[in-house]
C-alpha cells in the first residue's frame, strides 16, 4: 500500500517558478511517491520545458506524457491516469504546494479504511507569497455528509485528492467536461455509492489570483454551469427541484461582476485565516 503515483498536468500559461516550488514540496514529503506522472498538455514555453527538465532529473521515476495539442484538463488527466502504474494516485496542480506530511497522512488513512475510495483535505488559499494566507476551504468529513454536500457544491478539493485508480476507472475515469472535470467525476462516483472522506486539516497551499476568479465567471461559465447541473440530474445524483435551485443560485453568481463574486467566495464560501 505504500506504492503510489503522483499525477499532475501542465499547460503553456503556467509559470516555471511555480513548478519548481510545487515539485520542491513533493520531494520534501515524508512519504515519497513511487513515480511521478506529468502530462504536458500541448506545446509549452521554453521556460517551462527547462523547469520540467530540471525537476525531472531529481526524481528516479519521472514519466512525461506529451500531448501534441492542448486538450483540456479532463483529457490530459485521462491520459495521465493511463500512464500511472499504481492503484493509489495522488493528484496535485503544478502551482500549488503540499504540506510535508500530506501524502503520508492520506496513505495512512486509505490503508486503515479500505472502504474509502477518495480522500481529500482542506486547502489554505494564498495570494502572491505562500506566507500571505487569506482563507481556508473547509469541507465535510464523513461519506454521508460529503454525499449530501456534493448535491449543491463541489465536495472535494481536487488538488488534494488521493484515490484508488480502479474505483475511478470503474465510472469511466476523467472525461472532458469544461470547467467541471473533477466535480463531474466525483458526482459519478458518489451516485454509484463510492465512499469519500475529507481529512479535517489543511494539507495544501492553493495559489489564488484575480485571474482564477475571472475564470469562474462570465456567460460562458454560466452556460457550462447549466449543462453541468443537467448532467447531475440525468445521472440521478440530484432531483429536478435541486437542479432548478442550483441553476438559479449558481447562474446568478457566475454573471456577477468579478469583484462581487470574489467577495461572496471570500465571505460566505471560505473560512478566514486568523
Amino acid at each position: 500500500m505504500k506504492e503510489f503515483s503522483t499525477l499532475l498536468s501542465v499547460y503553456k500559461y503556467e509559470k516555471a517558478e511555480y513548478i519548481k516550488t510545487c515539485f520542491d514540496s513533493i520531494y520534501k514529503q515524508t512519504l515519497q511517491p513511487t513515480e511521478i506522472v506529468l502530462v504536458e498538455d500541448g506545446c509549452l514555453s521554453a521556460e517551462l520545458y527547462q523547469a520540467i527538465d530540471e525537476v525531472s532529473k531529481q526524481f528516479p521515476h519521472f514519466i512525461r506524457v506529451r500531448l501534441d495539442q492542448n486538450s483540456g484538463l479532463g483529457t490530459a488527466l485521462a491520459k495521465g491516469l493511463e500512464a500511472c502504474h499504481y492503484d493509489i494516485i495522488a493528484r496535485m496542480d503544478t502551482d500549488d504546494i503540499c504540506m510535508p506530511d500530506r501524502f503520508e497522512k492520506q496513505m495512512n488513512y486509505l490503508t486503515e479504511h479500505p472502504d474509502i475510495d477518495v480522500v481529500g483535505t482542506w486547502i489554505t488559499e494564498f495570494v502572491g507569497d505562500p506566507s500571505n494566507k487569506i482563507s481556508i476551504r473547509c469541507l465535510p468529513e464523513e461519506p454521508e455528509e460529503i454525499f449530501e454536500f456534493g448535491k449543491s457544491r463541489n465536495p472535494i478539493n481536487h488538488p488534494t485528492v488521493m484515490f484508488r485508480k480502479h474505483a475511478v476507472e470503474a465510472v469511466g475515469g476523467y472525461m472532458p467536461f469544461p470547467l467541471f472535470e473533477d466535480y463531474h467525476l466525483w458526482a459519478r462516483m458518489l451516485s454509484q455509492h463510492h465512499r469519500f472522506h475529507n481529512i479535517q486539516e489543511s494539507l495544501l497551499l492553493f495559489r489564488r489570483s484575480p485571474e482564477m476568479m475571472l475564470r469562474r465567471g462570465g456567460w460562458s461559465y454560466a452556460k457550462n454551469e447549466v449543462i453541468f447541473q443537467k448532467a447531475l440530474y440525468q445521472m440521478g445524483y440530484i432531483s429536478w427541484l435541486r437542479m432548478i435551485h442550483n441553476i438559479i443560485l449558481r447562474y446568478g453568481i457566475r454573471i456577477m461582476p468579478n469583484t462581487v463574486r470574489s467577495w461572496i467566495y471570500s465571505h460566505f464560501l471560505r473560512k478566514f485565516v486568523s
